[in-house]
């Protein structure tokens, strides 16, 4: 993943709110019904973030009846590191 593009890809703050949510979810992957009650926004919009998301190198993505979203923590680890890491 290239640190430009993976901060780009967080840049919305819906984007922002659904990394997090991908992230925190039990097992760290979530699909999109499992993330569509958080906003108040239809499901292709929410599929177009993940997308997006995806596309920047931030989530891994696979089919299984639907479409399974996974925070690629490496992708996590780098941009940690870019914006100085965890608060102290």
């Amino acid at each position: 993943m290239n640190q430009a593009t993976g901060v780009r890809g967080l840049a919305d703050p819906v984007r922002l709110r659904l990394m997090s949510l991908v992230a925190s979810h039990p097992g760290g992957e979530a699909c999109v019904c499992d993330l569509a009650n958080a906003f108040d926004l239809s499901q292709p919009t929410i599929s177009h973030h993940l997308k997006v998301l995806h596309d920047s190198g931030l989530l891994d993505c696979d089919k299984r009846g639907v479409w399974v979203y996974r925070a690629r923590t490496e992708a996590l680890a780098s941009l940690g590191a870019l914006t100085g890491g965890p608060p102290r």
